[in-house]
């Protein structure tokens, strides 16, 4: 069955056309569908010439990829506007001409076409659900209808940045030594290839028998350039794998998750990150006058961890039963002791939220301090590997060059 013109979903078109001082003019406008705008467009006194649909914005391919960060910027801007006594329309404006992704500038300003076209800011954010989530629509939907709109903003702006500094000190632990690595294996590859056959040939002309660890290192080289197209292809059949596994199966992503809480170190920055990821999205929801069910039900998403997701399920259940929300975390037994109590303070003082941002910057600072620590820790290891690595295939090489000086 074909859908009708109110079934059809807001969609932006581009317009050309006559007003009623005869002057030929253009522009945007949201609408759900060419004849319901061309409708709009007649009662504003506009004779439209020509309506056609704004192409949609690929994310993924095509033109700039639109990041979290991006809408961190934004809602600080838009936050910032608003403080300001700026309309929100015009607020649009001015942070578009601001941006330096186009395809966050398109965003903005299709949501600044709805917003003119009569929809509310958080309806129009809905329009673009892979961009925000349903907690980012929800707050700022809770400021428009308690008229604090600017101080939301202010909010949810604080909570992306805190958000995304988090994730970028994560990816900062685990990217650099996975990088050195890479490098290191690519390098000693090319040695085991390239290098170690030349000298290879040389030896072949002593006459003599090679020493054993020379004698393990061309071993190597030749089991390398044997096999070296399956080697290749299961190495990155088993990272394929796993990234796809992740994405797919979702015992096989909760078994990685309970993995990661248990590994050393890691474990313990993942730990952190994820109670300070709960406090930061449960101080955000509850200063916003959401329900504490409904806060803890996003919370719950938001922790990225499985056994932190099931946990605070758990505390849903038993806080919706009347049990103190204190009570309740420490229940599930993960959550940390200093969390408990500066939760347990909030709830009896009657400041719950303020706690709660207590406890987010105290775990956020301590997953800084332990990805700084754990950098400096990493460098003189990786540096050593690196020398053990290339330093052992030189001296493997040259070895039989040294004896063979001796001999003489």
């Amino acid at each position: 069955m074909a859908k009708t013109a109110a079934q059809e979903k807001t969609a932006t078109f581009t317009y050309e056309g006559i007003d009623r001082k005869g002057t030929r003019v253009k522009g945007e406008i949201s609408g759900k569908g060419p004849a319901l705008v061309r409708a709009e467009l007649r009662k504003q006194g506009i004779q439209a010439k020509k309506v056609i649909k704004k192409r949609e914005i690929s994310i993924l391919g095509g033109k700039k990829k639109i990041k979290p960060a991006d809408i961190a910027l934004f809602t600080r801007q838009m936050a910032t506007m608003m403080k300001a006594g700026v309309p929100l329309v015009q607020a649009f404006e001015i942070v578009a001409d601001g941006l330096d992704n186009p395809s966050m500038r398109e965003v903005v300003m299709r949501l600044k076409a709805d917003v003119e076209g009569g929809n509310n800011f958080a309806g129009a954010l809905r329009q673009h659900p892979r961009l925000f989530d349903d907690l980012y629509c929800s707050l700022i939907e809770s400021g428009e209808a308690s008229g604090s709109l600017e101080t939301m903003l202010d909010r949810v702006a604080l909570y992306k940045e805190k958000t995304e500094a988090l994730k970028a000190k994560i990816k900062k632990a685990v990217k650099y030594p996975i990088a050195v690595i890479v490098v290191a294996v690519i390098v000693t590859g090319i040695l085991l290839v390239k290098v170690v056959p030349t000298f290879q040939e040389l030896f072949e002309g002593f006459g003599a028998e090679l020493p054993a660890f020379t004698q393990f290192v061309i071993g190597l080289s030749e089991g390398l350039q044997a096999n070296f197209l399956p080697i290749l292809l299961i190495t990155a059949g088993l990272i394929f794998g796993f990234v796809e596994g992740r994405k797919r199966s979702k015992g096989f992503h909760d078994a990685v998750d309970r993995l990661t809480l248990r590994l050393p170190i890691v474990g313990d920055i993942t730990h952190k990150a994820t109670v300070a990821r709960f406090a930061r999205t449960l101080s955000t929801t509850f200063a916003a006058g959401v329900p504490l069910i409904e806060a803890l039900d996003a919370c719950a998403g938001a922790t990225g961890n499985v056994v932190y997701r099931k946990a605070v399920l758990q505390v849903k259940e038993d806080v919706a039963t009347g049990q103190q929300l204190q009570f309740a975390m420490r229940a599930t037994g993960v959550f940390p002791a200093m969390a408990l109590q500066m939760t347990a303070i909030g709830e009896e003082s009657g400041s719950l939220d303020a706690m709660l941002a207590k406890v987010a910057t105290y775990y956020e600072d301590e997953v800084d301090n332990m990805v700084d620590g754990l950098t400096s820790m990493l460098e003189p290891m990786i540096m050593a590997i690196l020398g053990v690595l290339i330093g052992g295939l030189i001296i493997a090489m040259y070895l039989p060059i040294f004896q063979l000086g001796q001999v003489v």
